[in-house]
C-alpha cells in the first residue's frame, strides 16, 4: 500500500489505533480514575481525529480498491459526527457521575460505534457499507443498555438489538439483489450495469431503503424509537438522536446519488411516501406525549421526514439542503437534550414535561434558552430551525415536489402546538420544582449552541456554502 492510500483513511485508523489504546488503560485502570482517563483520552483523541480532517492534509480519491471514499461531502458528515460526539462525551462526564454509571466501556462503545460511522460516509461499495453500518449499530446495542440495573434501560436495549437485526437483515437481502443482478458491489460499476426495468434490482431498492429507514427512525421503521429514547441514559439518548442519524442519512445520499441515480423515479417515490408519513406521524404522535424524551423522539422523526425531502430532491440543491439541515438539527439536538440534562432535583433528573412548570421562576435564563430552543424547533423565524426547513422545503418546490412541501408545512404547524405547549408550561403554570445548580460546564455547552441558533440568521451564508461544497462532491 502507498502513503497516499494510508492518507486517505487516517482519520480512521488513528481513531481506532486511540480506541485500542485506551481499551487497555480503561482494563489496567480501576474505577473512576479509569473512566476519567478514558473519557479524558478519548475527547483529545477526537479532537487531533478532527483536526485532520478539517485541516486540509487528508488527500481526496480512493482507497482500499476504490472500497472506501475521501471528499468533501465525506469531510463534512465525518466534522459533524465528531463535534456531536466531543460534545455528548464533555456532557456524560457531569451525568453518569449523577447516575453514578462511570464506566470506561461507556467511552469505548461510543467510539466504536464513531468509527462505524466515519466508514458508513466514506464507503464506495456494498461491503465497506455494510460493515460500517455493523460497526455502527453492533456497539448502540450495549449502550442502550449499559444500565442494567435498570429495567427500562434493560428493554430499550433489547428492543433495539431484535429490531435492529431484523432490520440488518433486510437490509443485507437488498444489498444482495442490487449485487446479484448488476454484478458489483462498486456504485459506479452499479451506475454502469443497472437495468432500469429490472424488477428484481427494484426489490432490492426497496429493501435497501427499508433497511436503511430503521436506522434513522423513518416511518413505518420508527417503532424502537420512543421506548429506546426514554429507557436509555439520556446522554446516549442524545448521541441516538444525532450522530448515527448524520451518518446514515450521509449513507443514503451517497449510495442513491452516485450508484442508483438512474432509478431516481423508483426511490423518489419511496422516499416521498417515508418523508410525509415521518412527518406528519410524528407531529401528531407528540402531541399527547408526557415523558419529554419520548416527545423529542417522535420529534426527531418528524424532523427525519424533512431531511429525506432534500435527498428525494436528488439534485445539488436537494443535498445542499440536506447538509445545512443535518448542522442545523446537530446543534439543535444537542442543546435541548444537554438543557434536560442540566436541570436535576436533588440529583433526579426532570424527564416529565409538568416538572417544568412554572421554570421561567425558578430558573428564568434556563426558560428561556429552552424557549429559543423549541421555537427553533418548531421552524419559528428568524431562528436556525426556520432555516433548516426553509430550504428543504425551497429545493422541494423548485423540484415541483409540490405535495412534499404541503405536507411539510402543514406537519411543521402541527408540531409547533407541542413545543409552545411546553413553552406555556414553563411561564403559565405554578412552580413545582427548585431546581439543583447547573454545572458551569453544561451552561457553557448550552449557551453556546443556543447562541449559534439565535443568531444563525446574521450570517447563514458561511454554513449555506459549506453545504454546497460538501454537496457538489457527490455530483462530480
Amino acid at each position: 500500500m502507498n502513503t497516499i492510500l494510508y492518507l486517505t483513511i487516517l482519520p480512521e485508523i488513528f481513531l481506532t489505533i486511540i480506541t485500542m489504546f485506551l481499551l487497555m488503560v480503561g482494563v489496567f485502570n480501576k474505577g473512576e480514575n479509569s473512566y476519567n482517563l478514558v473519557s479524558n483520552f478519548s475527547i483529545a483523541g477526537l479532537l487531533i481525529t478532527l483536526l485532520f480532517i478539517l485541516s486540509g492534509v487528508i488527500p481526496q480519491g480512493t482507497s482500499f480498491g476504490n472500497s472506501l471514499i475521501s471528499d468533501n461531502f465525506s469531510i463534512y458528515l465525518k466534522s459533524l459526527i465528531i463535534i456531536s460526539t466531543i460534545i455528548i462525551l464533555i456532557v456524560s462526564n457531569v451525568y453518569l457521575k449523577n447516575i453514578k454509571l462511570l464506566k470506561f466501556e461507556y467511552v469505548i462503545l461510543i467510539l466504536m460505534s464513531v468509527i462505524g460511522m466515519m466508514i458508513m460516509v466514506s464507503s464506495n461499495d456494498l461491503i465497506s457499507l455494510y460493515l460500517g453500518i455493523e460497526l455502527q449499530s453492533l456497539p448502540l446495542y450495549v449502550l442502550a443498555s449499559i444500565r442494567n440495573k435498570s429495567l427500562k434501560s434493560t428493554e430499550s436495549g433489547l428492543k433495539y438489538f431484535v429490531l435492529g437485526a431484523l432490520s440488518s437483515c433486510i437490509l443485507l437481502y437488498g444489498l444482495s439483489l442490487i449485487y446479484g443482478y448488476t454484478g458489483s458491489i462498486y456504485y459506479e460499476e452499479i451506475l454502469n450495469n443497472i437495468e432500469i426495468s429490472n424488477i428484481g434490482i427494484l426489490i432490492g431498492l426497496a429493501f435497501l431503503l427499508a433497511g436503511f429507514s430503521f436506522k434513522i427512525s423513518a416511518v413505518p421503521f420508527h417503532m424502537w424509537t420512543p421506548d429506546v429514547y426514554e429507557g436509555s441514559p439520556t446522554t446516549i439518548t442524545a448521541f441516538f438522536a444525532v450522530a448515527p442519524k448524520i451518518a446514515a442519512l450521509g449513507l443514503i445520499a451517497r449510495i442513491l446519488i452516485t450508484g442508483l441515480p438512474n432509478l431516481i423515479d423508483d426511490w423518489r417515490s419511496i422516499l416521498m411516501l417515508l418523508s410525509i408519513f415521518s412527518m406528519l406521524l410524528g407531529a401528531f404522535s407528540a402531541i399527547g406525549q408526557t415523558n419529554i424524551k419520548r416527545l423529542l423522539a417522535y420529534s426527531s422523526i418528524s424532523h427525519m421526514g424533512f431531511a429525506l425531502m432534500g435527498i428525494t430532491n436528488g439534485s445539488i440543491e436537494g443535498i445542499r439542503s440536506l447538509c445545512l439541515y443535518l448542522f442545523i438539527y446537530l446543534v439543535m439536538s444537542l442543546a435541548i437534550f444537554i438543557s434536560i440534562i442540566a436541570l436535576k432535583k436533588d440529583d433526579e433528573h426532570v424527564e416529565e414535561i409538568n416538572q417544568l412548570s412554572g421554570l421561567s421562576k425558578s430558573k428564568p435564563m434556563m426558560a428561556i434558552v429552552l424557549s429559543i430552543l423549541l421555537f427553533s424547533l418548531a421552524g419559528i423565524p428568524p431562528l436556525a430551525g426556520f432555516f433548516a426547513k426553509f430550504y428543504v422545503l425551497y429545493a422541494a418546490v423548485n423540484a415541483e415536489l409540490y405535495y412534499l412541501a404541503i405536507f411539510g408545512v402543514l406537519s411543521s404547524v402541527i408540531s409547533a402546538f407541542y413545543y409552545l405547549r411546553i413553552i406555556k408550561i414553563m411561564y403559565f403554570e405554578d412552580t413545582l420544582l427548585t431546581f439543583d445548580p447547573i454545572s458551569k460546564r453544561l451552561r457553557v455547552l448550552i449557551y453556546s449552541l443556543s447562541v449559534i441558533t439565535l443568531l444563525f440568521f446574521v450570517k447563514p451564508s458561511i454554513f449555506l456554502n459549506m453545504a454546497d461544497v460538501a454537496a457538489s462532491s457527490l455530483f462530480l
